[in-house]
């Protein structure tokens, strides 16, 4: 790969990457028995689509030290898209998210393998989760197994323990904060945790710590990654709610029939007078939400601003990341992609 940044070419080499090991582990998967083969086809689903931005990030954390391109960190980058793939499918499973680029999630698809089967929708449920599980081990595998000396490795294991660990907590966060109170302060802490520190910051010091990054470099990477990890999440929130389905793959009723603590809905409450919040308690976590109600709870987000406040909070956010890249010393091609990738992020329709 050349020092310039062509995301189509680096996505198709970790798609390789993805598309050849996940397929060995599923068919290893399914010969143990028969029974097995519907929950390998998920393992393999799981993997086909995404933009690879935190392999790119763990790359750019590795080329920003001035490491040469190379195809072991690849695979090694690669496993930071696994994490996610385990992410998405428990995320899914905990939120009872029916769709996922424009497929079936795993525990909706699972249920066709076992509709026969008493209580089937438990059933598929807890297939889901143990696909989830085998997706972070595999992500675990190959990591160690990318072709990376030793002591490479060895410097960034002790990251994966706090990127398990805050990823956890923040989908604990998450889950706890469903239904409660709408606060825009406890919001943003589920957004980092849950999300912008495992899709922008860690995959950055994972890369720049098989490298062999200074302190100071690390800094930088934590304080250009953790702003932009949240604006991701914020424009994803804008998106899940206000987003055409055809191009996020999602379904749009999904943060408001769960009344989940999105800082969009946080900060829609915290615009609201008496009779906007009256009409909201009516819509927000209500399972019988219709296109209507959902128009309903648009057109009062619209009225009061607060899809523009998010907006305000998405550029804020950006700004601050560009500028602490900016201070970095880093390679340009490096400078460059980061800056790239910072737009990429956060400026897209899904």
């Amino acid at each position: 790969m050349t020092d310039r940044w062509d995301p189509g070419a680096f996505k198709s080499r970790v798609d390789e990457v993805l598309r050849r090991f996940v397929a060995q582990e599923a068919d290893l998967f399914a010969a143990v028995d028969p029974l097995l083969g519907p929950v390998a086809e998920q393992l393999e689903a799981a993997v086909t689509d995404g933009k690879r931005l935190r392999a790119a990030f763990c790359y750019w954390g590795w080329r920003a030290v001035g490491q040469p391109d190379s195809d072991a960190l690849v695979r090694a980058a690669a496993s930071m898209e696994l994490v996610h793939a385990a992410a998405v499918v428990h995320d899914d499973l905990i939120d009872d998210s029916p769709l996922r680029h424009g497929r079936p999630t795993p525990h909706i698809a699972l249920r066709a393998a076992v509709r026969d089967r008493p209580r089937a929708d438990d059933t598929a449920r807890s297939l889901a989760m143990l696909v989830g599980d085998l997706l972070m081990s595999l992500a675990g595998q190959l990591f160690a197994t990318c072709g990376l000396p030793a002591a490479y490795l060895a410097r960034a294991r002790p990251l994966w323990s706090m990127l398990a660990r805050e990823l956890i907590a923040g989908e604990c966060l998450e889950i706890l904060r469903t239904g409660a109170g709408p606060d825009t302060a406890a919001s943003l802490k589920v957004i980092r945790y849950k999300t912008a520190k495992y899709t922008v910051e860690q995959p950055l010091l994972i890369g720049g710590a098989l490298a062999g990054a200074g302190e100071r470099l690390r800094e930088g990477y934590s304080a250009y990654g953790l702003p932009l990890g949240e604006a991701f999440q914020l424009r994803d929130d804008l998106l899940g709610l206000f987003g055409a389905p055809e191009h996020t793959g999602k379904a749009n009723a999904d943060d408001v029939r769960g009344q989940r603590p999105t800082a969009l809905l946080a900060e829609t409450w915290r615009l609201a007078r008496d009779d906007d919040r009256e009409r909201l308690r009516a819509l927000l976590g209500s399972r019988d939400l219709d296109a209507d109600g959902l128009d309903a709870v648009r057109e009062v987000m619209c009225r009061l601003g607060a899809p523009d406040r998010i907006e305000q909070m998405i550029g804020a956010r950006v700004t601050e990341a560009l500028d602490a890249l900016h201070e970095l010393d880093v390679p340009a091609p490096a400078a460059g992609a980061l800056t790239a990738l910072a737009r990429s992020a956060t400026v897209r329709l899904s």
